[in-house]
C-alpha cells in the first residue's frame, strides 16, 4: 500500500509546480515576441534608410532602355510631378545613355489619354524622336514594369534605367529585379513631392517594401490590389 504522506507530498509538489511552469512559459513567450518585434523594427528602419539612400543616389549609365514611371496627367498634359520625371528623361536621353525610351501608365475612367501617351507626347515636344519611344500601359508600378519588360525583351533588351521620384526609386528597382531585369535608378531632382510629404511617402514605401521583399512584390500586389 502507498504511504498517504508520500502521496500527499507528490500532489502538493505537482500542484505547486503548475503556476510556476505557467509563469515560466509566459516569460519565454514574451521574450520571444519581444525579440521578434525588435528584429522587425530594425528591419523596417533599415528598409526606411535604404529607401532614402536609393532615392538620393544616381545610377545613370548606358542601358538598353530608359523607363519613366507614370503619374497623373490632365487631358494629355502631364502633372508637375510627371513633367519633372520627363524633363529628367530628356536630360538622360541627351547624354546618349539608351536607344529606347519606354513610357508607362494607364488612365482613369473617362480620361482621353493614358499616362504613357501624355508622356510620349511631352517627350516628342521636347525633341525626342517618336521612333525611339514605346508606350506601355499599367494600373500600378508592377503591371507597368512587367509590360515594359515584355516590350524591351521583344527587342532583345534586358537592362533599364528607371526614372521616378526619389521615394519611389527603391520599389521600382526591386520590382524590376524581381521581373528579371537588370535595373538601375536615376531619380528626378526637381520633383514636386518634397519635405514632409516626401518623408511620409518614404515611410509608407518602407512599409510596403519591407513586406514585398519577404513575400514578393507580385504577392504584395495580390494582397493590396
Amino acid at each position: 500500500m502507498s504511504d498517504p504522506d508520500v502521496v500527499d507530498d507528490v500532489v502538493d509538489e505537482t500542484v505547486g509546480d503548475g503556476p510556476s511552469r505557467h509563469r515560466q512559459w509566459w516569460k519565454r513567450a514574451r521574450r520571444i515576441v519581444g525579440a521578434l518585434a525588435a528584429v522587425l523594427v530594425v528591419y523596417y528602419l533599415l528598409t526606411l534608410w535604404y529607401v532614402d539612400r536609393t532615392g538620393n543616389s544616381d545610377q545613370a549609365r548606358p542601358v538598353d532602355a530608359i523607363v519613366v514611371m507614370g503619374a497623373a496627367q490632365y487631358d494629355g498634359t502631364p502633372s508637375p510631378q510627371l513633367a519633372a520625371r520627363l524633363d529628367h528623361v530628356v536630360e538622360l536621353w541627351g547624354e546618349g545613355l539608351a536607344p529606347l525610351v519606354i513610357t508607362t501608365g494607364g488612365n482613369q475612367p473617362g480620361d482621353r489619354f493614358t499616362e504613357a501617351e501624355s508622356s510620349s507626347n511631352y517627350l516628342v515636344d521636347s525633341g525626342l524622336p517618336a521612333s525611339v519611344i514605346v508606350e506601355v500601359g499599367g494600373d500600378n508600378s508592377y503591371d507597368s514594369l512587367r509590360a515594359a519588360r515584355d516590350a524591351l525583351r521583344s527587342s532583345g533588351g534586358e537592362s533599364v534605367l528607371l526614372v521616378t521620384d526619389p521615394y519611389h526609386a527603391l520599389r521600382v528597382r526591386l520590382i524590376s529585379q524581381e521581373l528579371g531585369l537588370t535595373a538601375y535608378v536615376s531619380p528626378t531632382r526637381t520633383g514636386t513631392v518634397v519635405g514632409k510629404a516626401e518623408l511620409w511617402r518614404e515611410i509608407k514605401e518602407a512599409a510596403g517594401i519591407s513586406l514585398g521583399r519577404i513575400i514578393g512584390f507580385d504577392a504584395l500586389l495580390s494582397l493590396t490590389g
